[in-house]
């Protein structure tokens, strides 16, 4: 399924990263990248959360009967999971940087490489979250409110100050500035903007959308941030709460 939805994407977005001529060729790769960590992460996140569900009743029983802890039982989890998560984002990644046609560059690819994986990473860690912390995987599937305020339909210069926090606040708002700005943020060439006259790529991306290429460092240790911080809420959720019903 990975390889068939790249493919999908890789043809949607054919040579999308090598056109940088108009704004709204700059507004497409920003749908493409949108568009590709959202459809893959969310069926992650969707898919991971039946199976958490499942395993919580069988944990209970484990933990009832002094098998093991819950610390471990998450962290064997989250391992898994991570193993299946690198080897599908090699796959994508290969086939969505080629197909897109970005510079092939090393540190460009791991870059894209290392946010795509971070992304699918915290969806999956998020879904196992969520189960973690609500009486079933239904009632789970509804907590997806973060991606509203991931920078795409509303740019951040456009939102309210007073909801920017949740602008940074948002994961996937994270991953669409750190793979655009990896890929194109350092790139003056120029780019023709209606009713702006012509400006370097570069300078439109840090003026109209906010992204910064100064900024990437913060961006990489902030997808950290996210993993960590799911893990830990999914481990210490499974560790106190407990949702069975006698």
């Amino acid at each position: 399924m990975t390889t068939v939805i790249g493919v999908i994407f890789g043809l949607s977005f054919w040579n999308k990263g090598d056109k940088m001529n108009k704004e709204q060729d700059l507004l497409n790769l920003l749908g493409a990248t949108y568009s590709a960590v959202l459809f893959l992460g969310g069926i992650n996140k969707s898919s991971v959360q039946a199976v958490v569900a499942i395993e919580r009743t069988v944990f209970y029983r484990e933990r009832a009967a002094d098998m093991y802890s819950a610390l471990p039982y998450a962290f064997a989890q989250v391992v898994i999971e991570t193993i299946y998560i690198a080897i599908q984002t090699f796959i994508y990644s290969l086939i969505l940087f080629s197909m897109i046609g970005f510079h092939w560059q090393v540190g460009k690819f791991l870059l894209f490489y290392y946010f795509i994986l971070m992304c699918f990473l915290y969806f999956t860690l998020y879904g196992m979250m969520t189960v973690a912390l609500t009486p079933n995987h239904q009632f789970a599937a509804i907590t997806m409110s973060f991606l509203l305020f991931s920078g795409f339909l509303v740019p951040r210069t456009q939102i309210p100050i007073w909801w920017r926090w949740f602008y940074w606040a948002c994961p996937v708002a994270w991953t669409i500035y750190g793979l655009v700005t990896s890929q194109v943020g350092d790139n003056n060439s120029a780019v023709e903007v209606p009713g702006g006259g012509v400006i370097s790529v570069k300078l439109y991306l840090k003026d109209r959308l906010g992204f910064d290429y100064d900024f990437l460092g913060a961006v990489v240790a902030a997808h950290i941030g996210f993993v960590l911080l799911f893990f830990l809420v999914f481990a210490y959720s499974i560790k106190f709460l407990n949702f069975q019903k006698r």
